[in-house]
């Protein structure tokens, strides 16, 4: 989450996964939720002068509505449903990226409403099953951001968007209490120890390589979701 947060987009999923295995769908995701503020906050400070706030403006509304619409279905399905539902957006999300990265001359739409449906599938992905990283990152490669102007726009974007959250994980899902903090200040460490390594990497890392690897180990999470 640490490499992640610092710049190193695309491997959230991996950790979205590996929580959901350990220790369940809904309850992974009370015990991210700590760990992405704080990742949040290390991204804002240092790639802040890099934010582009006219996409935020623009994706921020969309996605406060499909929270709301993640917090109401969300509460209402049982684990099985929960869980079959996060593998199915994982699994999507690559389709979604695979097909981005086939279709290099694809002229993306710019309207408004472009913003408006991934703003509002970004919401409701992200208060599922922390999830969103895949739709905003179409969004951001749509508006051709410069690296360091996409980090700092997405760090930005999902800071607020995690603030929001917040509330309805600790007092309507009931996600983030006692239990669940303990084992996030314990991950705590190892955040801030991803945080300087993924800094370190962001310019090392060959994108196709990337993107090629990132793929293919994010639906094998998904089918160890699928058949846990």
């Amino acid at each position: 989450m640490g490499i992640s947060k610092s710049g190193i987009k695309g491997i959230a999923v991996l950790i979205v996964t590996s929580l959901v295995i350990v220790y369940g769908a809904k309850a992974s995701t009370g015990i991210l939720m700590p760990l992405l503020l704080l990742g949040d906050v290390f991204a804002i400070i240092y790639y802040s002068r890099f934010t582009r706030w006219r996409y935020i403006l623009k994706m921020s509304p969309w996605m406060f509505l499909g929270v709301l619409i993640g917090v109401f279905y969300g509460y209402n399905i049982n684990e099985d449903n929960f869980r079959l539902g996060m593998a199915l957006i994982i699994l999507i999300s690559i389709g979604v990226m695979y097909y981005w990265d086939q279709k290099k001359g694809l002229k993306v739409p710019t309207h408004w409403s472009f913003a408006g449906l991934l703003g509002l599938t970004a919401g409701f992905t992200t208060m599922i099953g922390n999830l969103a990283g895949a739709f905003a990152n179409i969004y951001f490669l749509a508006q051709k951001l410069p690296k360091n102007e996409f980090i700092g726009t997405a760090a930005w974007l999902f800071f607020i968007i995690n603030v929001f959250k917040l509330p309805f994980h600790i007092l309507v899902w009931e996600t983030v209490q006692m239990e669940s903090l303990k084992i996030s200040v314990a991950l705590a460490p190892f955040v801030i120890a991803g945080l300087y390594i993924g800094v370190k990497l962001v310019n090392k890392i060959k994108e196709n390589t990337y993107r090629k690897l990132i793929l293919l180990f994010t639906a094998m999470g998904a089918f160890a979701i699928l058949f846990q």
